[in-house]
């Protein structure tokens, strides 16, 4: 029985669109040069940071990060950034009796500004904020204590295989991979994903059926 909806954030929940939007006009590069970047960093297996140092080799991400917080040009989120079927979905899958929980790679300032949106969930929280990261095997065993259930009962909802989808297997909860964003739609058909994953599916109101099973 499913019991908890987890999901991750970027590409699953909203839209990577301005975070990177904000980067290319922080480092004065087209918007369209930091997103080609990123794709194709991600890609080949390495931390999306790195489309960064491509732009300007030497950069700290960390220090940039803070400098653009500082000169107010930092991390924003509004109702904009969220995909359509998120609220109507998650509220379905509460409604149903299943707990919502949203855990994904983000800064602690990330967690204030989701918790601030009021989205339909029993708990957010942010890598940040637990001060470990995916795909590492630590976050999602912070997960499962969080849920207070087995981790068979919960089902991870995400986009990407290697931070979402394999690791949470890998810990034993059920997983869900999303075609969305461009590793969802990237990796959607790869062999490993269909093999690794219980469900794939093209709207997180897909899931709603899975509410109790």
């Amino acid at each position: 029985m499913i019991r908890t909806f987890a999901f991750d954030v970027g590409e699953t929940l909203v839209r990577d669109d301005r975070y990177w939007a904000s980067w290319a006009d922080w480092l004065h590069v087209p918007r369209h040069t930091v997103s080609a970047l990123v794709g194709a960093v991600v890609a080949r297996g390495q931390d999306n940071a790195e489309a960064l140092r491509l732009i300007q080799p030497g950069i700290d991400p960390s220090a940039a990060y803070q400098a653009r917080e500082e000169a107010g040009r930092g991390e924003h989120l509004d109702e904009t950034d969220v995909y359509e079927d998120v609220r109507p979905a998650l509220s379905a899958l509460r409604e149903a009796g299943a707990r919502v929980i949203i855990a994904g790679n983000q800064t602690v300032k990330a967690g204030a500004l989701l918790r601030a949106l009021d989205l339909p969930a029993d708990l957010i929280a942010t890598s940040g904020e637990w001060g470990v990261a995916k795909p590492s095997p630590a976050f999602f065993e912070r997960l499962v204590a969080q849920a207070d259930v087995p981790a068979d009962e919960i089902l991870y909802v995400g986009d990407h295989p290697q931070n979402d989808i394999l690791p949470a297997q890998a810990a034993g909860l059920r997983t869900a991979h999303v075609r969305r964003g461009p590793w969802g739609c990237l990796w959607a058909d790869d062999p490993t994903v269909i093999e690794a994953a219980d469900h794939r599916i093209d709207s997180l109101t897909d899931l709603i059926p899975l509410a109790g099973q």
